[in-house]
């Protein structure tokens, strides 16, 4: 038992008598005297040699385990105020940051990483496209959008990229879908199972995937007027709310113009060009917003930007075509 008796002494010095007990302490000081006079009386009482002059005094068994337990307790204590005292910090912290308790809801939501994406939900496709592949579809698209080639030379080159060095399949499944509708793919391979990630499909399958959602992605962008319709209604899904745009031409006597009206989720931007001119409307909020042009000549093409800073840099690109 001396072996132990004098560990926890050592213990006791090690923990209790520093140098830096601060004053506030002192209640924990109180504890180690009683915890060291204990130990005396215990380590005193098992000396099979007793001082010279003194008294031997009888020794209790359960003694040692009561100061053990004694001990225990301080050292809890004394823990608790050295952790209250100095928090332990997280490895990538160099000093105390207060956490918020919780995290507002709207950073919680989860949403595609790219603005423009939900649109995709609006699409008719056996299996969605991946987000790498929609947003460079889309990419391409507002590129080709304003092109005078033909429907289907103009998919081939929005999904050729894809598909290098398969110019002869892609031209083959672009004519079947000019021929079919968005509802029934039964003239094109059909895909087996809606469930199959697009990854999973075979080739011809992709290619076909990718021509169909390009086709609606191309009409998605384009808003013809003529004389029986002289107004025509695009809703285009985003991350942060429902982007509605209202464009009508307007002829009173000699006076034709172009009026767009948008409702915006979010503060924004629209810019509308044709034939050499450009108005441009901003709003720092969500709500109505609208612009104007007139139009000197027909049958031009005019272009609708739309942006929004929120969620991307790149605005959302409209092709206007009056063939009135």
């Amino acid at each position: 038992m001396n072996s132990d008796s004098e560990s926890l002494q050592h213990q006791c010095l090690d923990w209790l008598l520093t140098d830096d007990v601060k004053n506030n302490e002192k209640s924990v000081c109180e504890e180690n005297d009683g915890v060291e006079n204990l130990l005396k009386e215990a380590t005193a009482s098992k000396s099979s040699e007793p001082k010279l002059g003194g008294t031997p005094q009888a020794f209790q068994l359960g003694e040692i385990p009561t100061v053990q337990d004694r001990f225990q307790a301080v050292l809890k204590r004394r823990l608790q105020i050295q952790v209250q005292d100095h928090p332990p910090l997280f490895p990538w912290e160099t000093q105390l940051i207060d956490y918020p308790d919780f995290v507002d809801e709207p950073s919680m939501t989860l949403v595609p990483t790219w603005g423009w994406m939900v649109q995709q939900s609006k699409l008719k496709l056996p299996c969605p496209l991946p987000e790498r592949v929609f947003q460079q579809l889309l990419e391409q698209c507002q590129a080709l959008v304003t092109s005078s080639v033909p429907l289907g030379a103009k998919l081939v080159q929005v999904v050729e990229n894809f598909f290098p060095n398969e110019s002869q399949a892609l031209n083959d499944i672009a004519g079947l879908v000019l021929r079919s509708t968005y509802r029934s793919a039964s003239t094109l391979e059909t895909i087996p199972n809606i469930q199959s990630d697009y990854s999973d499909l075979q080739l011809r399958q992709q290619m076909a995937l990718s021509l169909l959602a390009a086709k609606q992605l191309l009409e998605n962008l384009t808003l013809p007027l003529s004389a029986t319709s002289p107004v025509v209604e695009r809703q285009w899904l985003t991350s942060v709310g429902n982007l509605n745009i209202r464009v009508e031409y307007q002829s009173v006597g000699k006076l034709t113009r172009l009026l767009v009206q948008a409702e915006l989720p979010v503060k924004g931007t629209l810019t509308l060009r044709g034939s050499g001119t450009l108005a441009m409307a901003t709003s720092s909020t969500s709500g109505y917003l609208s612009v104007e042009l007139g139009c000197e000549q027909l049958n031009l093409i005019y272009t609708l930007e739309v942006e929004f800073p929120e969620i991307d840099q790149q605005p959302l690109l409209f092709v206007i075509s009056p063939t009135i």
